[in-house]
């Protein structure tokens, strides 16, 4: 494989800042990798699939997403390019993927085996390090989705959406940038149950909403929520 072509992209990766050009020929010159192509909706990962590689996206984006029996879609996070996964899965005792990865474009990942990721540790500090904190912020992730769900009802799951999103731009008019199926996978529900819930709000006068944006209608309630349940 010519990863020649990817070096640009690499270097643009805080992974790979502090490797010079020649550095990075001369460790990916080796068959412990590969880049692959998928398609928009295409299964990368399913549940329980064994993992072996850190993940590199070099164009695209993926889902890491959670699907239950009932068919309800959890939307855990959302990676684009430049970023990575599976870091924390090569290095377990049980590298299995506790999740579905499915790419949400066309996209191209690079996967290195764990024992070239190894021989990166060791070779540049820097890698290292941002390897740790990639590992750190993914906990972070996780934690806050598990606190989200733990609040129980879905009228509490689109309080803290609304409450985060409100108290980090200070404009009660959200804009959702995603579709309402999008949402409703973050929340962890099906689409009609997001919209019973949202006509449900409208009809109390907690918000107005069209397509895609929410506005909220009472601040007072608003702030109070966020006193209740401290937004992370």
């Amino acid at each position: 494989m010519n990863i020649n072509k990817y070096i640009n992209i690499l270097k643009n990766n805080s992974l790979f800042a502090d490797f010079t050009k020649d550095e990075l020929l001369s460790l990916f010159n080796k068959n412990n990798l590969q880049v692959l192509d998928y398609e928009k909706g295409q299964l990368i990962y399913i549940e329980k699939q064994k993992s072996t590689t850190l993940d590199i996206i070099l164009s695209g984006s993926l889902l890491i997403q959670k699907i239950h029996e009932n068919g309800n879609i959890l939307t855990i996070s959302e990676f684009h390019q430049g970023e990575n996964i599976g870091g924390n899965l090569i290095f377990a005792d049980h590298h299995l993927h506790p999740m579905t990865v499915i790419a949400k474009s066309k996209c191209k990942i690079l996967h290195l085996e764990r024992e070239l990721v190894l021989e990166l540790c060791q070779f540049n500090k820097v890698f290292l390090c941002e390897i740790l904190k990639s590992l750190s912020n993914k906990t972070t992730i996780i934690s806050g989705k598990l606190s989200s769900i733990a609040m129980g009802t879905l009228r509490q799951r689109i309080m803290e959406f609304l409450a985060r999103e409100y108290f980090q731009k200070g404009n009660v008019e959200i804009n959702l940038n995603m579709s309402r199926k999008e949402w409703a996978e973050k929340l962890g529900v099906q689409r009609p149950s997001l919209s019973r819930e949202l006509m449900k709000m409208k009809k109390e006068g907690l918000i107005d909403y069209s397509r895609n944006y929410i506005l909220i209608k009472d601040i007072d309630l608003l702030k109070e929520f966020s006193m209740t349940f401290p937004i992370l």
